[in-house]
């Protein structure tokens, strides 16, 4: 039985959806399956292609299938790449897959797992859907008013018929899994969270981090911001909270990723606000740590079809979480559970500029959280933790 995973980013890129692939396909592979990764030859960054189009990483046989290369900068140039993703991957997965087999389709190009669900069809094999989010539902409520009309609802019928053929969705949170449970009654869910890798990320004091002292952030309070600020996360507090703070001179705002919004922030010129773009995965480790606290942030109305996966990172790091969104969220909920951080409502600057002053405050109380995060990860959300959960799943379906 082979298991063969199709995302549009693998290792070694830097894109989220492709590493996690990469650590369960790795896992399998050194567990004795055979294994296979059907991606792009695209950089999550934006960045020129460098990756082989044949190559076996880990004993994972990766194969980058050919796309047309528009990027992000229009609906058009990007409907493109996706239609030529799946048109290659398609044809490679009815290359690849035989009797028995499994396809493990993530979301990314959003509506992959129709692909893999007819190639699955065809070549008799089954269908694992990995939902990193709900399309077109989490697009549309983002603010894709293209997804609103009728190719939304066509999107949903093609959505539904594949999470239907599934012999097991995989989600995200619990409140993901009632989400995905109400729009498609009946489909068979299994919750596995996302998780960081807690040997990689480990706590460091913030004087320790040498990208702390490189950043001239000696003696300031700094509020993180780590990875993509896209359409489903709430700029517009961060900036208006940065803004009110904007006097006090010993704190900091650093953000470090990519993605709609970083402009937006690099636009503002608010002097206590520095902007970069993605640490490279080796130093992740001391770019969270050069932060006091990270923020993490959803609009209220993307709850059930996202959660931000940047939060187990910073429970890795050992750090307090401040959370911006629906105080019943899923990163709300963890939040309250394990005491490592606090949650502010979606608009509320002056609630965020009053939670950074008061942990500001009290080191003492910030360290206790960070201390409770990192215990927290290390029950639930650490890497290996994760990989025996997905072990479980591809076991539930070979014995289907």
């Amino acid at each position: 039985m082979k298991v063969v995973f199709v995302n549009r980013f693998f290792y070694p890129d830097l894109a989220p959806t492709g590493l996690h692939a990469a650590d369960v396909a790795f896992d399998l592979a050194a567990a004795g399956h055979e294994v296979h990764a059907v991606t792009s030859r695209l950089a999550y960054d934006g960045g020129g292609s460098g990756y082989a189009a044949e190559e076996t990483v880990r004993g994972v046989q990766v194969h980058r299938v050919w796309t047309t290369r528009f990027g992000r900068g229009s609906i058009i140039g990007r409907a493109c790449d996706y239609a030529s993703f799946y048109s290659s991957a398609g044809w490679r997965l009815l290359w690849l897959l035989g009797a028995g087999d499994v396809v493990v389709a993530k979301t990314d190009p959003p509506l992959i797992s129709v692909v893999a669900a007819l190639a699955a069809r065809l070549r008799g094999a089954r269908l694992v859907n990995w939902l990193q989010d709900v399309f077109p539902e989490a697009a549309a409520r983002s603010g894709m008013r293209l997804l609103s009309g009728p190719l939304g609802a066509l999107a949903r019928v093609l959505r539904d018929w594949s999470v239907r053929r599934a012999v097991v969705n995989v989600v995200l949170g619990e409140r993901m899994a009632v989400e995905v449970g109400r729009l498609v009654p009946g489909v068979r869910l299994r919750v596995v969270p996302n998780w960081a890798d807690g040997a990689a990320v480990r706590p460091v004091a913030p004087g320790a981090s040498a990208l702390r002292r490189e950043w001239g952030f000696d003696g300031k309070f700094v509020v993180g911001y780590s990875g993509n600020l896209g359409r489903a996360h709430d700029c517009e507090t961060l900036l208006a909270a940065a803004r009110l703070l904007a006097g006090e001179r010993d704190v900091v705002f650093s953000f470090t990723g990519g993605g709609f919004h970083f402009a937006r922030v690099r636009a503002a010129g608010l002097a206590n606000v520095q902007v970069r773009g993605y640490v490279p995965e080796a130093r992740l480790r001391e770019s969270l740590a050069a932060c006091d606290v990270h923020l993490v942030t959803l609009l209220p109305a993307l709850e059930g079809l996202i959660v931000p996966s940047k939060f187990y990172s910073v429970a890795a790091a050992g750090r307090a979480a401040i959370f911006i969104g629906d105080p019943d969220g899923e990163i709300a909920r963890a939040i309250a559970a394990h005491g490592c951080g606090v949650t502010v409502a979606a608009g509320d600057a002056a609630g965020l500029a009053a939670a950074i002053r008061d942990l500001r405050a009290s080191p003492e109380e910030l360290r206790a959280m960070g201390e409770r995060a990192r215990a927290a990860f290390e029950r639930e959300w650490d890497k290996p933790i994760a990989l025996a959960r997905w072990r479980e799943v591809i076991a539930e379906v070979e014995k289907s």
